[in-house]
């Protein structure tokens, strides 16, 4: 087994540990929410990573969410047709209202 001859000095042993240098990590943005994250990491804010989300619970979510607008398609055509029939109420009684001054 090797063994020193001498003790290393207090001046050698700090230029030997000078080499050693903590660096700052890198960060990024996450596409999700916007805070920032450790890279090559998951958002701790919002769960995701590389704009998936990473829990199975997540998942689940986001598999509704993209049914949903199939969804709210089906509403938006309901409210044209109620909104259409609003406007259609609303030229009748426009149409009583003549009909009603020019007979007075």
């Amino acid at each position: 087994m090797a063994v020193p001859k001498k003790r290393t000095g207090h001046s050698a042993q700090g230029s030997r540990r000078a080499n050693w240098k903590a660096t700052k990590p890198e960060t990024t943005k996450c596409p999700n929410c916007g805070e920032t994250v450790l890279t090559h990491t998951v958002c701790t804010a919002c769960g995701t990573y590389k704009g998936q989300p990473v829990k199975l619970a997540d998942k689940a979510a986001a598999a509704a969410a993209e049914k949903a607008p199939a969804k709210k398609t089906t509403k938006k055509s309901t409210k044209k047709a109620e909104a259409k029939t609003e406007e259609k109420v609303e030229e009748v009684k426009a149409e009583e209202t003549k009909e009603e001054k020019t007979e007075e």
